[in-house]
């Protein structure tokens, strides 16, 4: 239980730089940028913690996504700052990387040297795979919204 604290710990540590990075990258201002870190840190290692307890990735992405905009409804309006500031660095460190990864070098493969089964059921795989996760993380991000401002009128 020990180590895998300790794991969680670095987990958070490591999420928290790029979620940083990409809020840098989006002109957010510096005194917001504690707010993003924190975020990225809680998204990712909520997401690693349900992993590890056996749920799949693109559940445990949609809790974690779903938990960060819940969060940052709250935080966004005492900070009176409007809540894509927050949530869209903090769910950058959760982007299907290696998945995509994946599947542009079975395509790629394929391309160079021809269509096999293997490499047929490892782009469609991954791809799907990818896409689960994108999709989780923008329910996750849009649901708490929606299910808080819902009696709000239009006009």
């Amino acid at each position: 239980m020990r180590e895998f604290l300790i794991l969680a710990l670095w987990d958070a540590f490591w999420s928290a730089i790029p979620a940083v990075g990409f809020a840098m990258i989006f002109s957010v201002p510096p005194r917001f940028l504690k707010y993003c870190a924190m975020g990225g840190a809680f998204a990712h290692s909520l997401r690693t913690i349900l992993i590890h307890w056996g749920m799949p990735i693109e559940w445990g992405t949609l809790v974690a996504s779903a938990a960060v905009g819940l969060l940052f409804v709250y935080v966004a309006r005492r900070q009176l700052v409007p809540r894509p500031v927050f949530t869209v660095a903090s769910i950058i460190p959760m982007i299907p990387g290696k998945y995509a990864f994946n599947t542009i070098i079975a395509v790629m493969t394929m391309n160079n040297e021809g269509a096999s089964s293997h490499l047929i059921s490892a782009a469609i795989e991954n791809g799907l795979q990818t896409l689960y996760i994108l999709v989780a993380l923008s329910f996750g991000l849009a649901i708490p919204p929606l299910i808080l401002f819902r009696n709000r009128p239009i006009v």
